[in-house]
């Protein structure tokens, strides 16, 4: 018992979130490389001769210099062991993140110094208020030309409520980076490029009369900003940042890898280790109770040489040991766990144990699927992830029907990761399904997955529906044959879903028949 508390205090498991754009896989890339679990740094935007960033492994991925689906990395620094859990860098994949962010106990919000707060970043931040995730906030890209710092603070407490408190504060105006004042350790740090940042960025303490020295008026300003920060109070508390009503803040630059090492070290000293988690009743359950955890997501052929399936499970509580047969909640089945992996991106590792906060791979888990529990002991069934609201459908059919078997394979494995939502009607049945999504970007990946795992090309046709709602089936009978609408039953959960050209429509076909049951499909998320 003491055992695994002692464990799960040894334990950050973070998010990077951010607008597409504001280096997060450079940034998980550079935490990975400043904890030193990789000893050279990939790049997004690849220059001849550089490795891949090691977070994003699908080749679709590598292509686009996007993160299209989440992924779990686990090292270990300063007796920590951290679990980064990468997540989609582009809108489209907005609920593949949100499914992410039930797994963390904290995010660091990554701000493009330029751009400040972006909405994409603004939609995630609110699934963090929602869940009360506590957010270390990062200026990145402070190498380049953008905003003065206070500005930028500004505007971050004026968007997200939060009080920022400056961990670091830049010296010299963004675009002319020279170093940092850590106002939490009293030091000031100089910053030497590395070529090409591909190893870390040298780092030298100075004393004030070397910064005068050779920072001259940029360090007298950040020294008068440094003073009014003190002078507002402006500085960290630890319980505020926990309930989140305040935010650390950090500046620096990940693809130089500057401040980067001092954004792994905020992250052991602030971010909260896990706690105690409520389950579908509210009832928290202690990290010391025997073995429970959430599966976050599932994803199938990450090794093309094996095309396995494999569903990343939060470890909740207890302590997991390889080989022990837990009960998947949903079905009260038992469920073994023979093959158990860590995760590092692509790469794999036998786990025989883990504790509260670490993220397990179990392979071949074709039963589970994103927001199952699965416990030991004492039952224990913890909140399931919702579904997105789809704004997006098109009809999918193989453009070779040799390949239906191959076809039906790859949608109903893509519809069990949760990577698209599979609709089904009887007027187009099977060979035709469907596809719902959140943002077209999807459609390319389902595309581009069943072409390169399955054999199994295919034609979408787009509808005109933007919208749907939850709905009965009595509500089905009344809206038969209404123009603009259909009901549909997603292949999942068996879920009616009335879909709609548009709100004019939808509203509409609702003054006619004001019985019609239309319930959102998720009500607890803005994104």
């Amino acid at each position: 018992m003491t055992d695994v508390a002692g464990e799960a205090k040894r334990r950050r498991t973070f998010a990077v979130i951010s607008h597409p754009d504001a280096g997060k896989s450079t940034m998980t890339e550079a935490l990975a490389l400043h904890a030193s679990a990789i000893t050279q740094a990939g790049a997004v935007h690849g220059k001849a001769g550089r490795r891949g960033v090691t977070s994003d492994w699908m080749e679709l991925e590598r292509t686009r210099g996007i993160s299209i689906t989440s992924a779990a990395l686990r090292f270990e620094h300063r007796g920590h062991v951290f679990n980064l859990v990468d997540t989609p860098g582009h809108a489209d994949f907005s609920e593949d993140t949100y499914r992410v962010l039930a797994a963390v106990d904290c995010a660091v919000m990554l701000i493009d110094a330029a751009k400040g707060m972006e909405p994409q970043t603004m939609k995630l931040f609110e699934v963090c208020r929602h869940r009360r995730i506590p957010v270390i906030t990062f200026v990145n890209k402070w190498d380049r030309p953008g905003r003065e710092a206070l500005q930028l603070l500004d505007e971050i407490e004026e968007r997200t409520g939060l009080r920022p408190t400056p961990i670091t504060w830049p010296v010299g105006i963004s675009g002319d980076f020279h170093g940092v004042v850590d106002r939490a350790e009293q030091r000031l740090i100089r910053y030497l490029r590395t070529p090409g940042g591909a190893t870390k960025a040298q780092e030298a303490d100075l004393t004030t009369e070397q910064a005068q020295a050779e920072w001259g008026g940029d360090w007298l300003r950040a020294g008068e900003e440094v003073a009014l920060l003190d002078e507002i109070g402006a500085d960290h508390d630890q319980k505020a940042f926990e309930s989140h009503e305040s935010t650390p803040v950090l500046f620096g630059a990940a693809l130089t890898n500057f401040g980067v090492g001092r954004l792994l070290d905020a992250l052991a000293d602030l971010a909260p280790a896990p706690g105690p988690r409520a389950d579908i009743a509210d009832r928290p359950r202690p990290v010391e109770s025997p073995f429970s955890g959430l599966v976050f997501k599932v994803q199938a052929n990450m090794d093309p040489a094996h095309r396995d399936r494999i569903a990343f499970v939060r470890v909740c509580s207890g302590r997991f040991q390889r080989g022990m047969v837990l009960t998947h909640a949903a079905t009260g089945r038992p469920f073994a766990t023979k093959y158990a992996q860590a995760m590092f991106g692509q790469e794999r590792a036998t786990v025989d144990e883990a504790f509260p906060g670490d993220v397990v791979g179990l392979v071949n888990a074709t039963a589970l699927r994103p927001g199952d529990t699965l416990y030991d002991g004492p039952a224990v069934t913890y909140p399931p992830i919702p579904s997105f609201a789809p704004e997006h459908f098109a009809v999918a059919r193989a453009r070779n029907s040799g390949k239906s078997k191959q076809f039906r394979r790859g949608i109903d494995q893509l519809d069990a990761e949760g990577v698209i939502q599979v609709l089904r009607s009887d007027l187009r049945g099977d060979q035709a399904p469907v596809l719902a999504a959140v943002g077209p970007m999807q459609f390319e990946v389902v595309q581009h997955r069943l072409a390169a795992e399955f054999g199994a090309e295919i034609s979408l046709d787009h509808l005109d529906y933007t919208l749907a709602r939850r709905t009965d089936s009595a509500s089905a009978e009344l809206m038969a044959g209404q123009r603009g609408a259909e009901v549909l039953m997603r292949s999942s959960d068996e879920t009616l879903l009335a879909v709609f050209t548009d709100r004019w429509r939808m509203g509409s076909i609702k003054s006619d028949h004001p019985g019609l049951v239309l319930e959102p499909l998720i009500a607890d998320t803005t994104v």
